[in-house]
């Protein structure tokens, strides 16, 4: 049990004795008190009844009883006595509280009473244990001639203890929480000040306390606040080399102590880590004052030999140096796919924690994603410099440096093995490599060098050297490890951009040949183009502008999911079936059906497997635009919706019906036709234009709008400021461009006639046509051009049906068209020297410049182009078949 413990059962006990003590002392106390009350009280009611007026009459009636009764009763009840008995000489009762009790005899001694005395005794009578007092009632003569008792119960005299008895009680409970109460607070008190400890346990508290003062491996010393010394341990005096009788003298007169010590010791302020020397020891101490927790004033010291660890932690130091300067490289080095930029951070990231200066040289195949020959003298370019100054004597950024054979860059390149150098000046092979730039280094202050190869799987590729000038020491082998290391990781990075760069390069070089280099010549429309690759690689994204007949155009826009070779081989692939699809002038919508169909089948005939590319994914927007009726029908499968800017500014993105993927089938592909102003500029962009992952694809589209809308702006100055709307530093998606400003072929340069279904109209519009060849300064065209007119207006009439129409145009070339309503096709064949016909055809091939069939809604139209500046024909051509020019016409 623990001290406050016993010192609360003691505290009970004694409260608990002296209450029952006191309860005995009230008990006896009261009982005689109440004794001596009850019988003064009866002797009292006795004799004033025994002396009253008139009892002596009473007595001599005849019924004394039915007279003295209820004055008895009247009396009794306001003396406050229990009974009053009259009774005659020989005890006989005349009076009782109990009626029934008149007339026996009185229980208790009468002789004294008889004799004339006063009695008082303890009966039991017929109320119970009672207290009585008998009194004689004397006559004038001194007779005894009655007797008067008067008397309480025993129990109502013990009754007056009875209700002080809770008093007695309460005040002892009080005295008992009292004293709870107090031992509470004394409890705390204690166990605040011996932190819950019993006896036993502070005593073997105290025992280890002193067991582990003397033996632990650190020095405690305590200072009172008078600057003594109150306690140090073993440790303690021995660093401090105190002697026995040290304890109790002040710190600042103890002998052999360092004042600095002996100061802190004796200031009495905090310290932490604070080192001082102790002979050749170095000591490390930390001080806090005593009084902080409420203790005595004074400071408690701990000491400790850090000797031994301080050379311990300047090695583990250095060894989280070079680890932090590993794990920096393995995190720094080769963020990009970029040789010189990895170059850079090579050099960046050893800059100053490894050497004062760094320089990386590659020879230049490196640098154009090749690799190295390794014939002839080793020619490296400096790709980075990074130092702790810019005015360093070392060769500059970009120069071709040509290292001797007796350099140790030169031996590295050679033997793929790194060298220290730990002299500069003592040097001979490296001072020869350029006397003046030598010297100049070792004059500047850099003293030592490391160099070592960037190798990867077997190839040098360069050389990272690495300089010393403001640590007077040269480098040592831990270092050439280090540096070995470090290179060995940024040689993987620079390798894989290298390759990457050779990769790079081809896959752009295919894919720009795969894009058209120059657009056509055409009227129909103002155009420039952009096309942006991806940082990343290249991508699948074309452009073209196809001259259709008619001096129509169409404007493809084209966009194959993925990057790398296989996207750049599927756009060439998609462009030219585009282009061969074209030459059959089909209708956007009935074009792109006949794409998804090619797509489809190669996906199907090349050899599938997991992870074998594949051309599904593709899109495509393809438009045809005809300046003379200034109409414009596109279909799109699966692109973005084109900008349309209108000559005043106002920029729409015309809805056209959404049509799948190239490659899906599957569902029909719907084709929507615009009636354009001249001067509208068509957009036609792939999704890298728009869509970025720091924006949502709604922010590209108004950033688009935004770009686009200028009246003023040509479509070259409209497509660089889209790109720099649009376009982050890095592009992660290759990005095509495609701007048309619409121009309009007006009713001087176009004529059109109704041709009766008659084969004697077609001398009439031989005729016209020539008219109108004169009106047009056309006038060396007049005859190939009724050859031509005449021709295929004889076929409309003899194998076609109504209605027939001729149409001239006069652009970059002159067009012969003539439609009419039937879907049949004429072939060019070669007719025998005895047919008399079968030549049309063929006189048209010969004549002009191309020719072609296209299908319309209402049937075909038969076209041929004649170049403008082209020779006239000649006698030539009507002899190679056979007739004068008058059998012709």
């Amino acid at each position: 049990m623990s001290v406050a413990g016993q010192v609360f059962v003691l505290q009970v006990a004694v409260v608990v004795l002296l209450v029952l003590g006191t309860i005995l002392a009230l008990v006896l106390q009261s009982r005689h008190d109440t004794d001596r009350e009850a019988q003064n009280r009866s002797v009292a009611v006795a004799e004033t009844f025994a002396h009253s007026p008139g009892l002596q009459a009473t007595l001599k009636l005849p019924n004394p009883s039915r007279v003295l009764q209820p004055i008895t009763e009247e009396t009794r009840k306001a003396a406050g006595v229990d009974f009053i008995v009259v009774m005659d000489t020989k005890g006989i009762r005349y009076t009782h509280p109990l009626p029934e009790r008149i007339g026996h005899r009185f229980v208790g001694t009468i002789e004294p009473s008889l004799r004339g005395e006063v009695l008082v005794e303890s009966v039991h009578g017929p109320l119970g244990h009672e207290v009585q007092a008998v009194v004689p009632v004397t006559a004038r003569d001194g007779k005894v001639v009655a007797l008067v008792s008067a008397g309480l119960k025993v129990k109502n005299v013990a009754g007056a203890v009875n209700r002080q008895l809770p008093v007695i009680l309460g005040a002892g409970a009080a005295g008992l929480a009292l004293a709870t109460a107090g031992t509470a607070l004394t409890t705390r008190r204690l166990k605040r000040q011996t932190h819950g400890l019993g006896p036993a346990e502070m005593t073997r508290m105290y025992e280890h306390h002193d067991a582990v003062l003397h033996a632990v491996r650190e020095g405690v010393v305590i200072v009172g606040g008078d600057g003594r010394l109150v306690l140090a341990n073993d440790e303690a005096k021995r660093l401090l080399d105190l002697g026995q009788d040290a304890e109790g003298q002040p710190v600042a007169g103890l002998p052999g102590l360092d004042p600095a010590t002996a100061e802190l010791l004796g200031s009495g302020r905090t310290a932490t880590d604070e080192v001082h020397s102790a002979g050749d020891r170095l000591l490390v101490v930390n001080q806090r004052p005593t009084d902080e927790p409420g203790g005595p004033l004074g400071t408690v010291a701990t000491i400790r030999d850090s000797t031994e660890l301080q050379a311990l932690t300047g090695r583990a130091e250095l060894a989280r140096k070079r680890l932090q300067l590993l794990y920096d490289a393995g995190v720094g080095i080769g963020t990009t796919l970029d040789v010189t930029r990895t170059a850079r951070e090579l050099a960046n990231v050893a800059v100053p924690r490894f050497a004062d200066f760094v320089t990386v040289d590659l020879a230049d195949p490196v640098l154009n994603g090749e690799e190295p020959n390794g014939a002839g003298t080793p020619h490296m370019r400096r790709t980075a410099v990074s130092g702790i100054r810019d005015d360093h004597p070392l060769y500059e950024l970009g120069k071709l440096i040509a290292f001797l054979p007796s350099t140790p860059q030169a031996r590295g390149l050679g033997t793929g093995v790194a060298e220290l150098v730990p002299d500069l000046s003592d040097a001979p092979g490296w001072l020869a490599q350029d006397p003046d730039r030598t010297h100049a280094v070792v004059s500047y202050g850099i003293h030592s060098l490391i160099t070592v190869p960037l190798q990867a799987r077997g190839v040098v590729l360069g050389v990272a050297n690495f300089w010393r000038s403001e640590k007077p020491g040269p480098f040592e082998d831990e270092d050439l490890s280090l540096a070995e290391e470090l290179v060995a990781r940024a040689a993987v990075s620079v390798d894989n951009a290298r390759r990457y760069t050779r990769e790079h390069a081809l896959a752009v070089t295919l894919q720009r040949s795969l894009l058209p280099r120059a657009l056509p010549e055409q009227s129909a429309v103002e155009v420039a183009h952009r096309y942006l690759p991806a940082q990343s690689g290249v991508g699948g994204d074309w452009f073209d502008v196809i001259p259709l007949p008619g001096s129509r155009v169409a404007l493809v826009v084209g966009d194959v999911v993925g990057h790398g070779l296989h996207a750049a081989a599927t756009m060439g692939r998609l462009r030219t079936a585009v282009h061969n699809f074209s030459t059959l002038d089909l209708p956007p919508d009935e074009l792109l059906g006949h794409l998804d169909d090619l797509v489809g089948r190669i996906d199907q005939d090349e050899p599938g497997g997991e992870g074998s590319p594949s051309m599904t994914g593709a899109t495509c927007l393809y438009a045809v635009y005809d300046p003379v009726s200034r109409t414009c029908s596109m279909a799109r499968a699966g692109h973005p919706l084109p900008a349309l800017v209108h000559p005043d500014g106002r920029v729409d993105f015309p809805e056209l019906p959404a049509g799948p993927p190239l490659g899906l089938g599957g569902m029909p592909f719907e084709a929507a036709e615009l009636t354009l102003e001249e001067g509208s500029r068509l957009v036609f962009y792939t999704d890298g234009l728009i869509e970025d992952r720091s924006r949502d694809i709604d922010v590209g589209i108004e950033l688009l709008r935004q770009a686009l809308a200028h009246a003023d702006r040509t479509p070259e100055e409209t497509c660089q400021d889209v790109l720099d709307a649009l376009l982050p530093a890095r592009a992660k998606d290759d990005v095509a461009l495609l701007i048309a400003r619409t121009r309009h072929l007006g009713s001087d340069r176009v004529t059109e006639w109704e041709v009766p279904s008659d084969p004697s109209a077609v001398s009439g519009m031989r005729a016209r046509a020539g008219r109108t060849l004169e009106d047009w300064g056309l006038p060396d065209l007049a005859f190939g051009t009724e050859l031509i007119l005449s021709e295929l207006l004889t076929n409309a009439i003899r194998y076609g049906s109504g209605p027939i129409r001729v149409r001239l145009l006069h652009d970059q070339s002159l067009t012969v068209e003539v439609a009419d309503g039937s879907n049949t096709s004429p072939h060019l064949r070669y007719a025998a020297t005895t047919d008399e016909g079968g030549r049309g055809l063929f006189l048209v091939a010969q004549l002009a410049q191309r020719w072609g069939t296209r299908y319309t809604h209402g049937g075909k139209i038969i076209w041929a182009e004649l170049p403008l500046h082209g020779n006239a024909p000649h006698d030539g051509v009507t002899s190679l078949l056979g007739f004068t020019d008058d059998e012709l016409l």
